[in-house]
C-alpha cells in the first residue's frame, strides 16, 4: 500500500527520537562556577578544615558558597559558587586564604543528575570562548637549558681527560661557559686538541689563575642557537602531550617568539591539574653522591624530600637529565611501594652505562626538579588609585628522591623508588612519558577568559538560533500550510538528535560551531521545501494525491542526497586542514548534515504517512 510505513520503522523513529531527548537532556543543567583547590605538590592533600577555611573566608567577603566537597581521594576540594560574577574575586580570596602549598584555579562543576550520568548522558563540551577557560603564556628558561648542556658536556670531557690521562683539576665554571685548570702549559695545549678533535661547538680562550693555566670553553654563536632551537621545540612538544595527556578537548598549544608557548585549556577542565601538570619542570638529575671533603667548587648538597633525613652531598656532573627518558610506568616493588620503571634512549643508556661502570659501590642520587609557586602581594598603583597586586612567580626546587648505592653497571632500563605514594608515582611516569622538558618554564602570563564573557556568547548564540528557528518556521507554515508544521516538528526532531549526538561523541561546541548549527536550521528544510515542490508539481499533473506523495518523496531524493553529500564533503575538508573556529564550524556543519538527512526524509515520511497514508484525500493543503 502506497504511503504506509512498516511497524518496525515507527519504532525505530519513536526509539531514536527517545534517545536524542534523553542524550540532549543534560545540557538543560548549566554547570556551577567553582573554585577547585589542590595540593602544590602530589604529596599535599585537601582536607575538609582547608575548605572550611576557605568557605569562612569567602563569606567573610561576601560571596556565597552553594556547597563543598572532597574527590575520593582527597586530592582536591571543590567550593561550588552562587554567582559567576564571583569566580574571580573568590579565586584571590581562596589564594590568601591558603598561602603557597595549595594551587587555586577557576573550574565548572557539572550538575547534571547522577542517573543521566550513570547512562553516559553529558552535557555537550563547550570551547574556550562560550564557558570560559584558562590561557597560560609559558616562558622557557633559555639560561637554564644552556647552563644544563654545559654540565653534561663538561662531564663528557672531563671522561675524555681522563681517559687519555690528562691531569687536569676542576675550577667552578661562569654559567655560560666551563673551565678546566691545568698545572702546565704542555698538558693545556694536549687538552686542547683532544678536545678540538672530538668537540666543534666550542670557542676556546686560555688565562693565568694562580699557579694554573686556564682552559675556558664556551659555546659557539651557531650551538646556541641549535640549543635554544631545540629546547623550545622539546618543550612544546612535551607540553602538547601532556595536554593529551590530561585529556583535554580541542586545546590550543602554539609557540609565541623565540621562547615562549601559548596554552589554552578550554571548556569544564579540571585546570588546577592542568595548571600543576604544566607548571612542573618535573625534570630529572642523576647524579654521583660525593665524598664529605670534596671541595664546593666540584660538589653541592641537597636535601630529601623525605622529612628526617641528613642532606647530602653531591658531585656537581649530571650524568643524564630527565629529557633522555624515553618511557616511564609506574608500578610496586616487592614491598608493595610505589616505584617507576625507566626506560632510557640510545644516547642515554650509554651515558648511564659508561657512568655506573666505574662507579659500582658508590651511591648515585635522583634529583626531582619541579618548580613551585610562589605568590608575592606587591602595591602598585593602577589609574592613580594604589592597589595590593598578586603577583605569581616559579621558584626551582631540586630534591633527592633517591639515593641507593650502584650494586652493577645500568643500561637503559632501571627503576625509582622513594615516592610519597601512588599518587607521586604515577604523576611522575605520566610527565616523564609525556616527555622531558629540556629546560625549565614558568607562567610568563596567566589569563582567566570569561566566564562572563563566554556567558554572553552563549546568550546571543541561542538568540540567534531561536530566531532562525521561528523565522524558518514562519515561512515554511506561510507557504506550506499543514506541511510546514510538519517540517518544522521534523527541524525541532533535528536540533535534538543534533544536541544528543554531539554529547555523545564528546565534540566541542564553539561559537563557530553555533554559527555551523543557525546554518543547519537553514539547511535542514531544504529537503522538505524539495519534497514538497515535487509532491505540487506531481499533484498539478493531475495524478492521485496519494500517487503524487509517493512520488515526491522518492523522486527527490537523489536529488537531497546529492546537495548533502557534497556539502558534507566541504565539511570534511575544512575539518581535516582547518583549525580552531574553523573545525567547530566544520563539526556542527557536517553532523548536522546527517541529522538533516534522517529527519528530513524519514521522519517527515514517517509523520505524513500517519497523517495521510491510506486515506482518501479530495484535496491537499500543499
Amino acid at each position: 500500500m502506497l504511503n504506509k510505513y512498516p511497524l518496525w520503522k515507527y519504532v525505530l523513529i519513536l526509539v531514536v527520537l527517545l534517545l536524542a531527548s534523553l542524550y540532549s537532556l543534560p545540557n538543560l543543567f548549566p554547570d556551577d562556577p567553582a573554585i577547585q583547590i589542590t595540593g602544590a605538590s602530589s604529596a599535599r592533600a585537601v582536607t575538609q578544615a582547608d575548605l572550611d577555611q576557605t568557605r569562612s573566608a569567602l563569606e567573610t567577603a561576601g560571596i556565597q558558597v552553594k556547597a563543598t566537597s572532597l574527590s575520593e581521594q582527597g586530592r582536591a576540594g571543590l567550593l561550588r559558587l552562587v554567582k559567576q560574577s564571583d569566580q574571580l574575586p573568590a579565586k584571590d580570596v581562596v589564594r590568601k586564604a591558603l598561602g603557597e602549598d595549595f594551587v587555586v584555579a577557576l573550574n565548572l562543576a557539572p550538575t547534571t543528575p547522577a542517573w543521566l550520568r550513570a547512562i553516559g548522558a553529558n552535557p555537550m563540551k563547550l570551547g574556550l570562548d562560550l564557558s570560559g577557560g584558562v590561557h597560560f603564556l609559558l616562558a622557557v628558561d633559555m639560561d637554564k637549558a644552556i647552563k644544563t648542556r654545559l654540565n653534561i658536556q663538561e662531564n663528557e670531557i672531563k671522561s675524555l681527560l681522563r681517559k687519555e690521562q690528562v691531569r687536569y683539576r676542576s675550577l667552578p665554571g661562569q654559567d655560560k661557559s666551563i673551565a678546566v685548570g691545568f698545572s702546565d702549559e704542555a698538558q693545556l695545549e694536549k687538552a686542547q686538541k683532544l678536545i678540538r678533535d672530538n668537540y666543534n661547538d666550542f670557542n676556546f680562550s686560555t688565562r693565568t689563575l694562580d699557579d694554573l693555566q686556564v682552559l675556558e670553553l664556551s659555546f659557539t654563536e651557531t650551538r646556541l642557537a641549535e640549543i635554544r632551537e631545540y629546547s623550545i621545540k622539546q618543550n612544546l612538544t612535551t607540553v602538547r602531550n601532556r595536554v593529551n595527556e590530561l585529556g583535554v578537548s580541542e586545546p590550543l598549544v602554539q609557540r609565541q617568539g623565540a621562547d615562549r608557548i601559548v596554552v589554552e585549556l578550554p571548556g569544564v577542565q579540571d585546570t588546577a591539574e592542568a595548571k600543576r601538570i604544566l607548571g612542573k619542570t618535573a625534570n630529572l638529575e642523576f647524579r654521583l653522591a660525593a665524598s664529605s671533603d670534596a671541595p664546593r667548587a666540584t660538589s653541592e648538597s641537597f636535601e630529601f624530600r623525605e622529612s628526617g633525613r641528613a642532606p647530602a652531598l653531591l658531585e656537581r656532573s649530571v650524568i643524564i637529565t630527565g629529557d633522555q627518558v624515553s618511557d616511564a610506568q609506574a608500578s610496586f616493588d616487592e614491598n608493595g611501594r610505589p616505584q617507576v620503571n625507566i626506560r632510557l634512549d640510545g644516547y642515554g643508556g650509554e651515558l648511564m652505562s659508561r657512568a655506573t661502570r666505574t662507579n659500582v659501590g658508590r651511591s648515585m642520587a635522583v634529583l626531582f626538579i619541579e618548580q613551585k609557586p610562589v605568590t608575592r602581594t606587591v602595591r602598585q598603583t593602577v589609574d592613580g588609585v594604589e592597589k595590593e597586586v598578586s603577583v605569581q612567580s616559579f621558584q626551582e626546587d631540586k630534591k633527592i628522591i633517591s639515593l641507593a648505592t650502584i650494586q652493577s653497571q645500568l643500561g637503559s632500563q632501571f627503576r625509582i623508588t622513594g615516592l610519597n605514594g601512588q599518587g607521586e608515582s604515577s604523576e611522575l611516569a605520566l610527565l616523564l612519558r609525556a616527555g622531558g622538558l629540556a629546560a625549565p618554564m614558568y607562567f610568563a602570563e596567566e589569563r582567566t577568559i570569561g566566564p562572563s564573557l563566554g556567558a554572553e556568547n552563549i546568550e546571543l548564540g541561542l538568540q540567534s538560533a531561536v530566531w532562525g528557528f521561528i523565522f524558518v518556521a514562519v515561512f515554511m507554515v506561510a507557504i506550506y500550510k499543514q506541511f510546514g508544521v510538519i517540517a518544522t516538528l521534523a527541524l525541532l526532531f533535528n536540533m535534538f538528535c543534533l544536541m544528543a549526538l554531539m554529547s555523545m561523541l564528546g565534540a566541542t561546541l564553539t561559537l563557530p560551531g553555533i554559527a555551523g548549527i543557525v546554518l543547519t536550521i537553514g539547511m535542514a528544510v531544504d529537503a522538505n521545501v524539495l519534497i514538497f515542490s515535487r509532491i505540487r508539481e506531481e499533484i498539478a499533473r493531475g495524478i492521485s494525491i496519494q500517487r503524487a506523495l509517493h512520488e515526491g518523496f522518492d523522486r527527490a531524493f537523489s536529488a537531497i542526497l546529492d546537495s548533502n553529500l557534497t556539502t558534507l564533503l566541504v565539511g570534511a575538508i575544512l575539518f581535516s586542514l582547518g583549525t580552531g573556529p574553523v573545525k567547530g564550524f566544520a563539526v556542527t556543519m557536517s553532523l548536522g548534515i546527517l541529522t538533516s538527512l534522517f529527519t528530513a526524509v524519514v521522519v517527515t515520511r514517517g509523520m505524513v504517512n500517519l497523517i495521510y497514508g491510506g486515506r482518501d484525500i479530495k484535496k491537499l493543503w500543499i
